[in-house]
């Protein structure tokens, strides 16, 4: 009898989320599921941590929890160092809870505004975390340098990524194609980390015990 493959629930409704985590985790051997197609698309979490990794531990033990399936989730923000970190944990809600991407750019140019742009340092970090229902966490961590451009450049990505300078110049992260962007980003850095897990996870055999 064929053994049901394993599988795993990326903890997001953010659909360019979905698509780079799932180009990330090619090659596991289970079957990735998101959110809407196990009817958890209303499913709503507070984030409510003071670090990204609070908020990647919380939302991935949450969304093992309401789907019974093991869970990835991350928290990701840009840090910019004449903000004092800033935007930081706080990044998605950064302009208020309704804003736009669009909005959180233009409130971070605005801030910049008189910043030469030596100074202008800066860096995506991300926390993905790795839940099962019966309580095992493992956490990868990754980051990227780079600085904040003066003027949006791209359509390739998301968030603020069409600020971010790569290597502080152009391209932007916007600029790059997905393969490019995915090998060499935070969130690239951060599945890498912990990959280990959940491929330890998958081999246990704990995942055919579901």
């Amino acid at each position: 009898m064929e053994v049901p493959r394993a599988r795993i629930l990326i903890g997001t409704a953010n659909a360019h989320k979905v698509a780079e985590l799932g180009a990330l985790l090619e090659g596991l051997g289970c079957d990735l599921v998101v959110p809407g197609e196990i009817g958890l698309d209303e499913f709503d979490i507070d984030e409510t941590g003071l670090t990204l990794m609070e908020n990647a531990v919380l939302k991935a033990n949450a969304f093992a929890r309401a789907s019974g399936l093991p869970s990835l989730a991350d928290d990701s923000g840009l840090e910019v160092d004449r903000l004092g970190g800033e935007p930081g944990v706080r990044s998605r809600r950064y302009a208020g809870e309704d804003a736009t991407d669009t909005d959180r750019i233009a409130l971070v140019l605005s801030k910049l505004e008189a910043v030469a742009d030596e100074d202008r340092g800066a860096r995506f970090r991300c926390v993905i975390a790795f839940a099962t229902p019966d309580g095992l966490v493992g956490t990868g961590t990754g980051t990227v340098e780079g600085a904040i451009g003066r003027v949006p450049y791209g359509a390739n990505g998301f968030g603020y990524d069409p600020i971010f300078l790569v290597r502080g110049t152009r391209p932007t992260m916007a600029e790059l194609a997905p393969d490019a962007k995915n090998s060499i980003s935070h969130r690239s850095r951060a599945i890498a980390s912990v990959r280990p897990v959940v491929e330890a996870w998958l081999a246990s055999g704990r995942s055919r015990d579901r």
